[in-house]
């Protein structure tokens, strides 16, 4: 196991969507993976922060749509492997039915995807030295997953916000299980950082 370091993030987006590196030291997890088309973007974008590509353990997307996960299969040409929750596998061949030729999106294989249980995800981030899990939270589409740290960091990729959910019962009770994991600051795909309680919303019944 990699020895433990403090946790920073950092945002390497672009195109109106985030993208967050997660690092423990240099051992890096980068949550949301890009645009189809774009590793010079996002090559660019980590150079200026000065994170070397190679420093990236695994590449997490919340959802697979094509601006959370177009740029999966180039990463991992470059080798940055995909972590793959299971819940998410039956979701990667649809994606590219929402792209067209002009995105110049590269299938996504399953050489070099790693394929894990929510069970085993505290493990796996341990062992890069990231305390945390990774949790299904459905409601923006039924694959959908969030990264949530021990400190109370969450990347909830799109799931609606709590306060336009209201006629949303799937997104409302992957907010409780968030908030009941401890979940304290989110971290979205699209928008600024919050905390969980700077927009009052509507909560899932008790």
């Amino acid at each position: 196991m990699d020895k433990v370091a403090p946790v920073t993030i950092v945002n390497v987006g672009y195109r109106s969507t985030n993208y967050w590196v997660v690092s423990a030291g240099t051992s890096r997890l980068l949550v949301d993976i890009g645009w189809p088309g774009t590793l010079g973007i996002m090559k660019a974008n980590l150079r200026k922060i000065g994170v070397p590509l190679r420093e990236i353990r695994y590449a997490l997307a919340t959802h697979y749509h094509i601006d959370h996960a177009g740029l999966a299969e180039e990463l991992k040409r470059e080798g940055v492997p995909l972590l793959v929750l299971d819940v998410q596998v039956d979701a990667i061949p649809i994606m590219k039915t929402w792209t067209k030729p002009g995105d110049n999106y590269v299938d996504i294989t399953q050489n070099g995807n790693i394929i894990i249980s929510f069970e085993q995800s505290r493990q796996i981030l341990s062992q890069i030295g990231i305390a945390g899990e990774i949790l299904h939270t459905p409601g923006h589409s039924d694959h959908c997953i969030s990264l949530l740290l021990d400190d109370g960091s969450v990347f909830t990729g799109d799931l609606p916000p709590e306060a336009y959910a209201f006629d949303n019962p799937c997104a409302l009770a992957s907010w409780k299980l968030l908030r009941e994991k401890g979940a304290t600051r989110v971290y979205p795909a699209h928008g600024p950082i919050k905390s969980i309680d700077e927009t009052p919303g509507v909560r899932s019944p008790e």
